[in-house]
């Protein structure tokens, strides 16, 4: 596969001339289907034109794949399972993200999206849970690092 071809159908979708990069990649996709790379970019592409149903065959493709680095790959895992989520899928959503986090411990974005999905699945105490553990560990708790933990595992604890 030409890499000059995948890089100007990128750069189309980055100049927001979204139709047409999806259609170049949907073209190379179809010429290389083994290509996690194309897979990936081609998901994307649908995903960036509210197209996700059409993006999970390309996700399923990239992730099946070799050939995606640290970076893609846990892109794919992120917009996979977002878009499961979207398309009112959350139980396949938390299995994409579950995968995703055995592959990136502690990932606050795969975390994050997990939260969504777990309040999709009518699991929102886990869900809240979740966020707050992103939020306790980042420098955003504003001094509260502590509690806001504490309270992750202790969400329904009164006095």
């Amino acid at each position: 596969m030409s890499n000059v071809d995948l890089a100007a159908a990128v750069r189309l979708r980055e100049e927001g001339r979204h139709e047409e990069a999806r259609q170049a990649l949907v073209e190379l996709a179809r010429r290389f289907p083994d290509d996690a790379e194309v897979a990936y970019q081609t998901a994307w592409a649908h995903d960036v034109l509210g197209l996700e149903a059409e993006a999970v065959p390309y996700y399923e493709r990239a992730l099946a794949g070799d050939g995606l680095g640290a970076d893609d790959r846990l892109g794919a895992f992120t917009g996979f399972g977002s878009t499961l989520r979207v398309l009112g899928r959350p139980d396949e959503a938390l299995g994409v993200f579950a995968k995703g986090l055995a592959e990136f411990p502690g990932d606050p974005a795969l975390r994050t999206f997990t939260a969504m999905a777990l309040h999709n699945a009518g699991r929102s105490a886990e869900a809240v849970s979740t966020l707050l553990k992103v939020v306790a560990e980042s420098d955003k708790a504003g001094g509260y690092q502590r509690a806001i933990a504490y309270y992750a595992d202790h969400l329904d604890e009164t006095v």
